[in-house]
């Protein structure tokens, strides 16, 4: 929901800050007041196009800015992760526009580039007018309006299963048909390679654990004879530590037997005699493993010789060497045996497409029958709205694949192209006026048009439409009377589950708002200034009562305007 929109320096736009709320915001005024120039202003909020001509003369910059509540709204909490900008239940999104040429957008506060800023909004706000913003128009967005409706997330997700390995599958079979006869040239090489490497066969690790042990064997006359030393004169000599310890500990057993407080060290004795036993039993054992083989020594040196050798032709360590050799092996396997790894990999794929084919066929039967309840449903809508002739279609077309291309999944034993949504090409089409032949929607050219239909649709999609807020400009053009007030109740009824701002000048639709705006333009300082005021009570009764007579003002048109506001 938007909670505040802010806007700063914009056209005729001084300075304005609108407190939106739920429910239904009916914004009027006249003609040329500026009420379109907010929309304009809510379009660069969502990332559309700026021009520096659109910055209010005498100015620096524009700015606009508004405040969402985005506490439920899980896809714009994801993205913004994606990006690392925090996220908080009320989101700012704010834009400026200087006249230095600088476009700069921020999210929280945070610095952000425009693509971000039109990606959040796309999951914000729908806007319907005379703009590019209009999901309706944009014939990709088709196929989601169909999906949203039908409820096909299931089936959607089964067949994006099958989608992204096949994909993964013919990236493959092409990444190998294009090295093929780089794979034949190098297989002489790579067969050398193998043999060289697999002479030596190096392990990880192994060179450190050489180099420790040729260290331990280049020391080992120092090891031998320092460990003997140790040896002597910890146990084997006639004045070794061990003798020694053992006469003090008797001479404390004797002092023991007179005084008891030398219990505790004559305990402590017993346990250094064990210790020193411990030591002395390891030195010795050290002692008799020193090897002082010279051929022993030799080997381990010529072993790291090889092995560096092999580091300087593959990689500059263990590792690498280890590395690279599985690397050259499954080429070279795939190189002897080329024809049979293709043959392989084209069977798993005709098996991805036909698995492909059957998951799209699933997914496009439930899309049939979800387009027969549309075409219906926004016909009967749209009889109410004022377009009783109307013809709506959702053309579902599969599209059969190029003979010659490998881009293409299997349904029904026959080939057609596929997307990441399956095989249906989704368009939808209208006519308007009775005896004429539908045609693409994108091609309708009345706005007002566009926006009624987009009426029936919301109207129709309303409960599972998770965009919180929908924006209507001039939704009334072409309409009056009994269908301007089933427009204005169809508005009511959307905004039971949308937050809905719509501009209009008709009393039949202002006169259901749950919140009323109007826009003025008015001469400051000889400048030109539009302004936003929340009307209440009186005020609103006299500007519905104003949309139904004009500037004069009656008490029958008054007392109109009670009876359209069901006011007593």
């Amino acid at each position: 929901m938007l909670k505040s929109l802010e806007v700063k320096d914009y056209a005729l736009i001084e300075h304005i800050n609108v407190q939106f709320g739920q429910g239904l915001n009916i914004i009027t005024g006249e003609t040329g007041a500026g009420k379109s120039i907010l929309i304009d202003a809510m379009s660069l909020l969502l990332g559309e196009r700026a021009s520096t001509e659109v910055i209010r003369k005498g100015a620096v910059k524009s700015v606009v800015e508004g405040i969402f509540e985005a506490s439920a709204n899980k896809k714009v909490e994801a993205l913004l992760s994606e990006n690392d900008v925090e996220f908080f239940p009320e989101l700012i999104v704010r834009r400026e526009i200087s006249l230095k040429g600088a476009n700069r957008c921020f999210i929280n506060d945070t610095p952000v580039p425009l693509n971000l800023v039109k990606e959040i909004g796309n999951f914000l706000v729908d806007l319907h007018g005379q703009h590019e913003h209009q999901s309706l128009l944009r014939t990709e967005m088709h196929i989601e309006f169909l999906d949203e409706f039908g409820a096909v997330a299931n089936l959607l997700d089964e067949y994006k299963t099958y989608y992204t390995e096949l994909n993964k599958k013919l990236n493959e079979l092409k990444e190998l048909r294009a090295k093929e006869l780089s794979l034949k040239e190098k297989k002489e090489l790579y067969s050398f390679q193998i043999k060289e490497i697999d002479a030596v066969s190096p392990e990880e690790g192994e060179e450190q654990r050489l180099i420790e042990e040729l260290n331990i064997l280049e020391n080992a006359e120092k090891l031998l004879e320092s460990t003997t030393n140790i040896y002597q004169t910890l146990y084997d000599s006639e004045t070794s530590v061990y003798d020694s310890l053992v006469k003090i500990k008797n001479e404390i057993e004797t002092l023991l037997k007179i005084d008891k407080t030398f219990n505790e060290t004559s305990a402590e004795c017993t346990t250094a005699l064990t210790l020193l036993n411990d030591i002395a039993d390891f030195i010795r054992g050290y002692n008799s493993k020193i090897d002082l083989d010279p051929q022993n020594l030799e080997e381990m040196r010529q072993r790291l010789g090889v092995l560096n050798l092999l580091k300087k032709k593959y990689g500059g360590s263990i590792t690498k060497i280890i590395e690279y050799r599985k690397k050259i092996g499954d080429e070279f396997e795939i190189a002897s045996n080329y024809a049979g790894t293709i043959n392989n990999i084209e069977n798993e794929i005709l098996q991805l497409k036909i698995n492909c084919g059957k998951a799209a066929e699933k997914l496009s039967h439930k899309r049939k029958e979800t387009a027969k309840i549309i075409s219906r449903e926004v016909k009967e809508v749209l009889a109410d709205l004022g377009i009783p002739d109307a013809l709506f279609e959702v053309k579902i077309l599969n599209i059969p694949a190029d003979k010659t291309g490998q881009h293409f999944i299997i349904v029904k034993d026959k080939n057609y192209t596929y997307g990441s949504s399956g095989f249906d090409d989704v368009e939808f089409f209208i006519s308007t006026n009775i005896g004429e032949e539908t045609k693409p929607l994108a091609k309708v050219a009345s706005g007002g048009e566009v926006s009624r239909i987009m009426l029936s649709l919301k109207t129709i999609l309303a409960k599972n439409d998770k965009l919180p807020l929908l924006i209507f400009d001039e939704i009334d053009t072409g309409v009056s009377g009994r269908v301007a007030q089933k427009v204005g109740h169809a508005l009511k009824a959307l905004a039971s589950y949308h937050q809905i701002i719509a501009i209009t000048h008709l009393p039949q639709i202002a006169g259901l708002a749950d919140i009323h705006f109007m826009v003025e333009k008015s001469n400051v300082d000889d400048r030109v200034v539009s302004h936003i005021d929340k009307l209440t009570g009186e005020q609103r009764v006299h500007e519905v009562a104003k949309l139904m007579s004009g500037e004069i003002i009656t008490e029958a048109s008054l007392n109109g305007a009670r009876e359209l506001m069901n006011l007593k």
